[in-house]
């Protein structure tokens, strides 16, 4: 089988080791190109027509952490190449849990409302619609954390963290390991036209994941402070569910953060949240 990855970062990487040890042969892409990628425009329709054909794409390509021009141009242009270029090959697009705007602590599956207050988020919402159309899987991720890459845990032991009010907004995450081992689950199990949420089982409290950090590493509990309502993803308050991905048959290595929040030390980049 031939895998057609688009996105080589951070869980693009690991995507690419799993189905290569599953016996995949894998041709990754990235905006530039190098360390064993080839240089893709995803949004340019002639860079997409060169590439190779696939018996399955994933599209997990990052924005650049651009606006909504990028978001349009490597999410729905880019599902809309693929998908012109390669008819009838399944396309898995990585979305974001950040799609459901729910700020009332509520438990979100997905049949719950999706309503982004944000553009980039409701270009999220037109790219998973392209995808579902043509009968591809969308998966949407939560805040992904992994070895050497964890927000809350640099913000924790730099001291930069701030408990917004009363600490009650939850967190959802999701170890890029299992992340890259749903996508691989989804593309073999022949699941086909449906979204995924694709997080771990255990939802934590702001408040509930910081006094668990001080306790493991033996550190003050971070100050409060009020909400920070710029944050990339925007301020929500949610419970996200993967009782659906599990019910497919998927289960994660690491069902809460703190299960792995020794393991990924130390945390020099902070790029997910």
């Amino acid at each position: 089988m031939k895998l057609l990855l688009i996105g080589h970062g951070y869980l693009g990487c690991e995507v690419a080791r799993q189905f290569t040890t599953a016996g995949w042969e894998v041709t990754a892409c990235s905006l530039s190109g190098g360390d064993g990628a080839l240089a893709c425009d995803v949004g340019n329709p002639a860079d997409v027509a060169r590439l190779p054909a696939a018996d399955f794409i994933v599209h997990c390509a990052a924005s650049g952490r651009g606006g909504a021009e990028a978001y349009r141009r490597v999410y729905v242009d880019g599902c809309r190449n693929l998908l012109a270029c390669q008819p009838g090959v399944p396309l898995l697009f990585t979305s974001s849990t950040s799609v459901y705007a729910q700020c009332d602590g509520s438990v979100v599956t997905e049949q719950s409302p999706a309503r982004p207050d944000r553009e980039t988020g409701r270009l999220l919402l037109e790219a998973e619609n392209v995808t579902l159309a043509a009968g591809g899987i969308v998966a949407r991720l939560s805040g992904i954390y992994g070895p050497h890459r964890s927000v809350i845990l640099k913000k924790f032991l730099t001291g930069t963290a701030v408990i917004e009010e009363d600490g009650r907004r939850y967190l959802n995450q999701i170890h890029r390991d299992d992340a890259a081992r749903a996508i691989l689950h989804l593309a073999t199990c022949g699941i086909r036209a449906e979204v995924f949420n694709v997080c771990d089982s255990t939802p934590l409290t702001q408040l509930e994941c910081y006094q668990a950090l001080a306790r493991i590493f033996e550190r003050p509990l971070p100050p409060t402070g009020p909400r920070d309502l710029d944050r990339k993803r925007g301020w929500t308050h949610k419970r996200v569910s993967n009782a659906k991905l599990c019910e497919a048959g998927w289960q994660p290595r690491f069902p809460c953060f703190l299960d792995a929040a020794r393991e990924i030390l130390p945390t020099p980049r902070a790029d997910a949240s």
